[in-house]
């Protein structure tokens, strides 16, 4: 039996993180995969590039499981990804900017932000204490990554509801709440504007996601790893690779080769053909689904995901180099607007969030910083535009461009005529070099309507075949995505026979 299970080829689809982890695991417990990755990198969206000697960081601003007492921390440990890396644990996390010159103080310590929080609302205390508690009653937990929630058998389920029994209800209180909806509870309007800004997350997501990574923040458990999303990325490739895995890029996949409602291999573009005896699709869901596999194996359950859940927005990324150094500045600002800044005809902002990266040094030379600019944007006119008129596309980009920095120039300052790098990402560009659908960066949004649901990893009427990442998985994030591949490889290990280990 083992023997044979040596000899079993997996074949998966993108060499993001969901793809590598699994990878990793199935390389783990003696199994022969190969990936396929359409962009010459791997990370998919956890990714970074280099332009005039800076890298601009394209994903990474915290990771849960940076330190040793969460549950999360095994699963980096086994993947190897952040072992050499040094974890910066931010004292302020956010800064945002309500009136001119006037700033909320977003602080990791729940009791220090408590204070700032009473401090601009004190007319809001019973609010704000509520809140606190809520963030520190969720740092008490963690949950178990040990084994898949899909082999969870009747005692073990059990078991599981009587165990975690007061986060559950913890979770299930306040998953039910967005953001937005929560905001409206203050009296202070400063403080409904900080809630709408605060870790820059949409204010249609599940108040349970702010509550557990502030709770998170709190124990210093979602730091930044040294080098950002690239070297993050790099570190699990070279594990996979140390393992036995192997990785085609530059090769996209066209097709997925079924033979009687079985998946048995890939069609590549340059049209050569790879067998194998499981086929794994870590890429985009859509595509996945309506492209690679023509839409047959489909239920209404998965239809109505992809025509009425929400997406995480598309964005526009403003990434700067520049040659000066800005040590006296938080490195993540909300930054309040004189006028309002238009994307594009379905976005326009009154706040901008800036990421300076003056932590981390390994990403420009002495002296110089990157700062990073992230903007809501609308994926069809960015492509429409695109396809319509380059040069005009190019155009807009620029425009866009000049107009953050005469922004920054007036908040910061002394900041245009010291730019190296100007570079510009928009939807279209995170859809090039990753297929992401509609070019989001998150996949699924966890609004209270969906969050916490569980979905299936593989696909009605098609065997052999299954799914990992983003797109399976409500949230997406790094850790989940990760332990998405982890949890597969389990599933995959039980169906066989197979005894899982992870080392």
């Amino acid at each position: 039996m083992e023997e044979k299970l040596m000899n079993k080829r997996v074949i998966i689809i993108g060499a993001g993180i969901a793809g590598l982890s699994a990878g990793c695991y199935l390389q783990m417990n003696g199994y022969r995969t190969e990936i396929f990755e359409m962009h010459s990198l791997p990370g998919g969206l956890c990714t970074s590039w280099k332009r005039n000697g800076y890298i601009f960081n394209g994903s990474i601003h915290w990771l849960v499981g940076t330190c040793k007492n969460m549950n999360m921390h095994k699963i980096w440990e086994e993947l190897n990804a952040i072992d050499d890396a040094k974890i910066v644990n931010h004292d302020e996390f956010f800064r945002i900017e309500f009136e001119e010159g006037e700033f909320f103080r977003g602080y990791t310590d729940a009791n220090k932000l408590e204070e700032e929080m009473l401090r601009v609302a004190p007319e809001d205390e019973e609010t704000i204490k509520e809140f606190i508690n809520a963030v520190k009653e969720f740092a008490k937990y963690d949950f178990p990554v040990d084994r898949a929630p899909e082999l969870y058998g009747i005692l073990d389920g059990i078991k599981f509801l009587f165990k975690y029994r007061r986060i559950l209800k913890l979770f299930r209180r306040w998953k039910k709440i967005s953001i937005e909806n929560y905001s409206r509870k203050f009296r202070n309007r400063n403080m409904k504007k900080i809630f709408y800004h605060m870790l820059g997350l949409d204010s249609r997501i599940s108040m349970a996601i702010l509550l557990m990574t502030l709770a998170w923040m709190h124990r210093k458990c979602a730091g930044y790893p040294h080098g950002g999303s690239l070297e993050f990325a790099r570190a699990i490739e070279r594990k996979y690779i140390s393992l036995g895995g192997r990785i085609h890029y530059n090769s996209k996949v066209s097709k997925i080769i079924v033979e009687n409602n079985r998946a048995v291999g890939v069609k590549v573009a340059d049209g050569s053909t790879y067998k194998g005896d499981i086929i794994i699709s870590a890429a985009d869901g859509h595509y996945t689904v309506f492209d690679l596999l023509d839409g047959k194996y489909i239920d209404e359950k998965i239809r109505d995901r992809y025509q009425n859940w929400d997406l995480f927005t598309s964005l526009c990324q403003i990434s700067i180099g520049v040659k000066r150094s800005f040590d006296n500045y938080p490195h993540a600002m909300s930054l309040s607007l004189k006028k309002p800044l238009k994307i594009d005809p379905k976005n326009e902002v009154d706040s901008m969030c800036v990421i300076i990266y003056n932590f981390d040094h390994s990403l420009a030379p002495a002296g110089k910083t990157p700062v990073v600019v992230l903007l809501p944007a609308d994926y069809e006119y960015w492509n429409a535009l695109r396809e319509d008129d380059k040069k005009k596309y190019d155009n807009a980009k620029k425009t866009l461009a000049d107009e953050v920095v005469k922004i920054l120039d007036d908040k910061i300052g002394n900041l245009s005529d010291k730019i190296e790098v100007l570079d510009v990402a928009t939807p279209v560009t995170y859809f090039r070099y990753t297929n992401n659908w509609k070019g989001s960066f998150e996949g699924w949004l966890p609004t209270p309507k969906i969050f916490g649901k569980r979905m299936e990893k593989t696909l009605p009427g098609l065997d052999n075949f299954y799914m990992v990442g983003q797109w399976v998985e409500i949230g997406g994030g790094l850790p989940t995505v990760a332990l998405s591949g982890r949890n597969l490889a389990q599933i995959i290990c039980k169906r066989d026979g197979k005894k899982f280990r992870t080392d």
